[in-house]
């Protein structure tokens, strides 16, 4: 067993949590709206509707596959929501399956906010980028609905994921 992290680690770990989130959200409807100015966000539901969005836009670019514009990304309800996650998962096992040297290649961030001398990064760093955009984001949403009085019992920590040994 190598001693790093694979990118199918994380991206069990991810899956473990956003399952927990859809479901805990499912079951908990009125966390939907709960305040929240996380990236841009007014509830926990755009905020959701962020995580999931900019996971499935990354694999996208890494796929080299059109991007889902935010303004394409559906609002709601969950269940919408959620297939965006599962649209991503699909994405990146297809990446995941692919020869590993790949992984090495530069891929060239296109954004204004980046720095011109940070635009050029590895294709493995921008996947776990993506995955651990969505596991710090999880954590936030943790501790939002925790000091709103809703504790969601989240256990998000690597430590805990069965998707890694």
């Amino acid at each position: 067993m190598s001693v790093g992290i694979s990118l199918q680690e994380l991206l069990a770990w991810n899956q473990d949590s956003s399952s927990f989130w859809k479901d805990h959200l499912t079951a908990n409807p009125h966390l939907l709206e709960l305040p929240c100015d996380i990236g841009g966000t007014t509830n926990v539901q755009e905020f959701v509707r962020h995580i999931w969005g900019v996971e499935l836009r990354w694999g996208q670019r890494l796929a080299s596959l059109p991007v889902l514009t935010k303004e394409d990304t559906p609002s709601g309800p969950p269940d919408a929501l959620y297939e965006l996650h599962t649209q991503a998962v699909d994405v990146f096992q297809k990446l995941l399956a692919a020869p590993a040297g790949d992984w090495d290649q530069p891929f060239v961030l296109d954004f204004n906010w980046v720095p011109p001398e940070s635009r050029t990064v590895s294709r493995r760093k921008v996947a776990i980028h993506a995955l651990f955009h969505s596991q710090r984001h999880w954590a936030q949403l943790a501790t939002l609905v925790r000091t709103a009085g809703f504790p969601s019992g989240f256990k998000g920590d690597v430590l805990f994921s069965p998707g890694l040994l």
